[in-house]
């Protein structure tokens, strides 16, 4: 199970290197509009905004909290766009290592090309989206570990200095994070596309005009005017009288659970893949929430098997019943996983027949649903050998 955790993290790289995408886009457009290149237009994902609350279970095990430290994925990531949170040099790559046992409970972030205030950053949201405590007396230390791989090329990030408008733009993407209110109303979807021209002056100490086209939607026309009030209230400094430009927003959101239908076929395989990975650690979880239901379980058997105590047999039905209640919500996060999957082959398939190029994200999307389709069936066995072992009222 954990290492269909490896398989989704691979799928996940390959969708960062699209994400960049967007933004060639708009500084293609800005190219013919300025003669100059404007960057720093990375995807925002909304699930900052809308982050699921996890309370672990107690005991926690290796595969609840490796589960849990995957889906702090776009946390991490986030903190990584900012420059002053990175090196010099073109690869970051950060490490969690979770320790829980009777005396503390701890993340502990570790990293190359990370700097200080990376560190911090990384630390601070960890600790806020994973809350620990120390296990109860007696109980064995559990330690996992999770390594995210940030790439200056293709993962969201921002460099200052390429051109005023450039910056300009890389101040817009590190402010993204406090416009939550913006994104109030994508709790299930992934927000669509919206692009605006900026047009900076001189004699201006923020944006002289920003105009949004028009987005097609209703929801994206009110994300537009939400926009267009943040950034007509941001500060900004140019040497030139004017400068104008377009800025294109490119939403994700890596805790969707509907499909983002406005987003283009090739965006909607990135929104895909990060749902993937949290549907991948939504099945970890609970991987290891049916393993401390097994546990408990042969505990109070191995317990009744020594002492032959019929007052044991309540204990015996009711422990069985909440184990084979764990089973059936680790078969509903692997098919809801399998669904994800199903549908990233079917997209890809459909990018391939457009594009060639897509035949190596086919094979690797393919190798995932396999595995886990693999998966499923395990469970399914599991969850019959769990009823089955309950114990049996006499005549039936």
């Amino acid at each position: 199970m954990l290492r269909r955790l490896a398989i989704a993290s691979v799928l996940v790289t390959a969708a960062c290197a699209g994400q960049q995408k967007p933004a060639a886009a708009a500084a293609a457009a800005a190219s013919v509009q300025e003669r100059m290149r404007i960057t720093n237009q990375p995807v925002f994902d909304v699930a900052l905004c809308h982050a699921r609350q996890l309370e672990l279970p107690q005991p926690p095990n290796q595969g609840i909290l490796v589960g849990a430290l995957v889906t702090t994925r776009s946390q991490v990531m986030e903190c990584l766009v900012d420059p002053k949170d990175r090196g010099p040099a073109a690869t970051t790559k950060v490490t969690i290592k979770t320790t829980v046992n009777e005396q503390s409970a701890t993340h502990t972030v570790t990293g190359e090309n990370l700097t200080p205030e990376g560190q911090a950053c990384v630390q601070n949201a960890v600790n806020k989206a994973i809350p620990l405590q120390p296990l109860a007396k007696g109980l064995m230390p559990v330690e996992a570990e999770a390594s995210f791989i940030h790439e200056l090329n293709n993962s969201p990030a921002v460099t200052f200095g390429v051109n005023e408008g450039s910056d300009f733009s890389g101040q817009v993407r590190l402010a993204q994070p406090q416009w939550c209110d913006c994104y109030a109303a994508f709790t299930t979807q992934a927000p669509p596309v919206v692009s605006a021209k900026i047009t900076l002056k001189k004699a201006s100490p923020t944006p002289a005009a920003v105009v949004f086209e028009p987005s097609g939607s209703t929801e994206g026309d009110q994300l537009a005017a939400c926009l267009q009030q943040k950034l007509a209230a941001l500060p900004a400094k140019v040497s030139s009288d004017e400068l104008s430009f377009p800025h294109r927003f490119v939403h994700f959101h890596a805790q969707a659970t509907e499909p983002a239908a406005s987003l283009p076929p090739e965006l909607r395989f990135y929104q895909m893949e990060l749902v993937r990975g949290q549907r991948a650690a939504d099945s970890a979880i609970a991987f290891g929430l049916r393993a401390n239901a097994a546990e408990t379980y042969d505990a109070i058997v191995a317990k009744y098997q020594k002492t032959k105590d019929w007052k044991l047999v309540p204990e015996l039905k009711e422990k069985c019943a909440g184990l084979v209640k764990a089973a059936d919500g680790w078969l509903a996060a692997i098919e809801a996983q399998q669904a994800a999957e199903q549908a990233t082959v079917t997209l890809v398939q459909e990018l391939k027949a457009k594009e060639e190029g897509w035949a190596t994200v086919e094979v690797k999307s393919q190798e995932a649903l396999t595995a886990t389709q693999k998966d499923l069936e395990t469970a399914k066995q599991r969850r019959q050998a769990d009823e089955a072992a309950c114990p049996k009222e006499r005549g039936k």
